[in-house]
């Protein structure tokens, strides 16, 4: 499908020199799609591989140094990680949906509104989560079965990962604010500056090279906590220096007092988004139950196996946070048109762009493994005949993840949590139980591909056939009498932020309420 140019002219919304012009982002309403998407991806990409380099190197010394227990444990322990990442990551994601529809709509005043309310919701939550996390992870690591040998390793690790859960939390929340706004190359040199430091400390933690402590597995846990602390102060600083639309200045810090329509619209819709990341979790908790069962070897190379799955994941990740950024931005602009561009250019990325590191990495099993399992391990045989099940479900998992980043940005978030559990907890699972007195270990690889193909199945049907281009997650409409900010369009003095069925008003920081016509839905 050809994309075409589109300029400010042409339609009403943003225009060159308004909130996109001043935000420090790109504005993703104009210019070619394919393009647009690409550049705005790729330091998307560059941020997911460095982060995973960083998992990787984290693998890599843990094995290597500490053997294949301490690898296991760290394994068992980022699956609980990841289930408390999900509890606030639906809310980041709302926050960023809803700050790209007030900057695609031009409402300044709006997105900072949204911004100041989030900050206060999001540090209160991530601090919730932090000290539940800490408190149930031995009971959790019980339920999982993690092997004896390996469970001491595991809880000493996450007690440091939760203390530095808040600033993980936080900088993943600021990150995704700021691709919010076209501006996807900064979080980029940040997870730049946040992987070196973490890469570097790890291993001298690990070990107390020179005046650092021997932490053992715990330094490596620490350094995430040093590395993320300090990145997150330097973002803050560039973000007030850079006078960013995201950072609120001594007169606009009444902006931290919640506003409850805000909240309201961020519970309602980042709650499904989080349980759909904990649905996720809690499928791969179950899963790792299940390869526990079959020893240390097995769940070594599971571990191994799944450092390869985040790279494969990677470009379809990167691809899917493109995509909702850009059609948030043009659901605020009203160009559903333009947003239905995207998605189908973004599918079509999704299958190359995964379909290529897939082809890769089975051409070169088992050398690509070896860089997390010893040559001579046991664990490396079955490692290769996991990814020889596995490896090539994703890419129709990339797809759905186009697909589902395109109905979010409207606001349409129950379809795509319902798809998930439908097939992970109706497929995936089930299937994984029912066949392994069968197949063994090999029933739970098969059931990988299969959950995903659902996944995928679901995600598509309602892309084609929902009613999910109707939906908003703010509804924002340009005052006819709003006088000129010098911001483009004419700034809103309030919007309405659309929920399942309900909306709630948020009135204007600067200005009182005034009458407005209303547009329609699409």
């Amino acid at each position: 499908m050809a994309a075409r140019n589109d300029t400010a002219a042409s339609r009403p919304g943003p225009v060159p020199g308004g909130v996109a012009g001043r935000r420090g982002g790109a504005d993703l309403t104009t210019g070619p799609i394919g393009k647009t998407l690409i550049t705005f991806a790729l330091p998307v990409l560059g941020s997911n591989i460095l982060q995973s380099l960083n998992g990787s190197a984290n693998a890599v010394w843990v094995s290597h140094i500490l053997g294949e227990a301490a690898l296991t444990a760290i394994s068992n322990a980022n699956q609980i990680f990841f289930l408390m990442l999900g509890a606030v990551f639906g809310v980041s994601m709302a926050a960023n949906i809803m700050i790209g529809q007030a900057i695609g709509a031009n409402d300044r005043a709006l997105a900072k509104k949204v911004v100041g309310s989030c900050t206060t919701f999001f540090i209160v939550l991530s601090l919730a989560v932090g000290v539940a996390g800490a408190a149930l992870t031995p009971h959790i690591l019980d339920a999982m079965g993690t092997p004896a040998d390996a469970r001491a390793d595991a809880i000493a690790y996450l007690r440091v990962i939760f203390a530095a859960m808040p600033f993980v939390y936080f900088f993943s929340f600021t990150m995704m604010a700021q691709r919010a706004t076209g501006d996807s190359r900064t979080p980029f040199y940040f997870s730049l500056m946040v992987v070196g430091l973490d890469v570097v400390l790890n291993p001298m933690l690990i070990t107390g090279f020179g005046p650092f402590p021997r932490l053992g597995i715990a330094g490596s846990a620490t350094s995430t906590l040093v590395a993320q602390t300090l990145t997150l102060g330097a973002m803050l600083v560039h973000l007030y220096r850079s006078n960013s639309i995201l950072v609120l200045r001594p007169g606009e810090w009444r902006l931290l007092i919640p506003d409850f329509g805000i909240i309201r619209t961020l519970v309602l819709k980042g709650l499904p988004m989080g349980f759909q990341m904990i649905v996720i979790s809690l499928a791969a908790v179950t899963m790792m139950s299940f390869v526990n069962r079959y020893g240390v070897h097995t769940s070594a190379a599971y571990g191994a196996a799944t450092q390869l799955w985040t790279y494969v994941q990677m470009p379809a990740m990167a691809l899917g946070a493109a995509v909702s950024s850009m059609a948030a931005q043009n659901v605020g602009a009203g160009r559903m048109d333009r947003v239905e561009r995207v998605a189908w250019i973004g599918a079509g990325y999704a299958v190359l762009f995964t379909g290529l590191p897939v082809l890769v990495i089975y051409l070169a099993d088992p050398w690509v493994l070896r860089a997390f399992l010893p040559g001579a391990s046991p664990s490396l045989p079955i490692a290769v005949h996991i990814n020889s099940y596995v490896l090539w479900g994703f890419i129709p998992f990339g797809v759905a993840f186009i697909f589902s980043g395109i109905v979010r940005a409207t606001g349409a978030v129950w379809p795509p949590l319902l798809a998930m559990i439908i097939s992970l907890w109706g497929v995936r699972v089930p299937l994984a139980s029912v066949l392994t007195p069968h197949l063994g270990a090999d029933a739970i690889w098969i059931s990988f591909p299969v959950g995903s193909a659902t996944t995928c199945l679901l995600a598509a049907g309602y892309f084609l056939w929902g009613g999910w281009r109707k939906g908003r997650m703010l509804k924002v409409t340009p005052s006819a009498d709003a006088p000129d900010t010098g911001l483009g369009p004419p700034m809103m003095d309030e919007s309405e932020a659309v929920t399942d069925g309900e909306s709630a008003r948020l009135g204007s920081p600067s200005a009182p309420s005034r009458p407005r016509s209303e547009a329609p839905a699409e």
